[in-house]
């Protein structure tokens, strides 16, 4: 099949049928931020950071979820873009608890590296400050729902990686939060294989393991995903 040819800030680019932009993007050494974005899952498209310009068209659209077509021309960077990420980040961080200072993910966090590209110093929102939970019922590992941004990666890694279906999302807005099979503590789970992939995956410290502080966890790549998969279809 012919490549697609498309235009990327002013540059020639070219994709397969059924990339997406943000492939198309990356492949010409283009970035767009992310955030719910992970290579080998589905895409998502829930979080809108990477919300970019596609001439012709009224609104701004995911670039992780909107498929390349032939003669497109994209804006990846403006001055309207960069205000509407930087207000989304904002409100995921007025949502919930996110105090860098004290998570186990400070400095090694994707939220708070890219409010740092972003420039986002300050909230403009008001806090939420919701009561939320920790639950440490499962041996390894822990989750912090106070640092959760909903971005649906575990859900996604559980599913289509690990095929276990453990994880998945109750409620509706601001009440929304990942659970266990029915709600039930991590520890009580039927279902999960203990297999960590969820807590690779999280790009905050809401999933971590125990023990583990300020450490950088490993990046999922497609090539690893891939590897998990073989293995367990075998």
């Amino acid at each position: 099949m012919s490549r697609i040819k498309l235009t990327i800030d002013q540059q020639a680019a070219t994709a397969q049928p059924g990339d997406t932009i943000l492939q198309a993007a990356q492949n010409r050494n283009i970035s767009i931020p992310t955030l719910c974005n992970l290579e080998g899952l589905i895409p998502w498209g829930g979080c809108r950071v990477c919300l970019v310009i596609v001439v012709g068209r009224p609104r701004p659209v995911p670039a992780c979820a909107t498929t390349a077509e032939d003669g497109m021309e994209v804006i990846t960077d403006s001055p309207s873009l960069r205000s509407a990420r930087q207000r989304i980040v904002e409100l995921i961080f007025a949502e919930r608890n996110h105090l860098c200072p004290v998570c186990v993910m400070n400095n090694h966090c994707e939220l708070q590296s890219l409010a740092k590209d972003l420039q986002v110093d300050h909230v403009r929102y008001a806090f939420l400050a919701p009561a939320m939970g920790i639950d440490l019922s499962q041996q390894r590992f822990g989750i912090d729902h106070n640092r959760c941004i909903l971005c649906r990666r575990c859900v996604r890694v559980c599913d289509e990686v690990e095929g276990a279906h453990t994880w998945d999302v109750s409620g509706r807005g601001a009440a929304s939060r990942v659970i266990t099979d029915l709600a039930q503590p991590w520890g009580s789970s039927s279902t999960c294989t203990d297999c960590g992939k969820c807590v690779q995956a999280c790009p905050t410290g809401a999933l971590f393991e125990k023990g583990i502080v300020a450490q950088r966890k490993t990046s999922i790549s497609l090539q690893r995903l891939v590897a998990w998969r073989r293995r367990k279809d075998r």
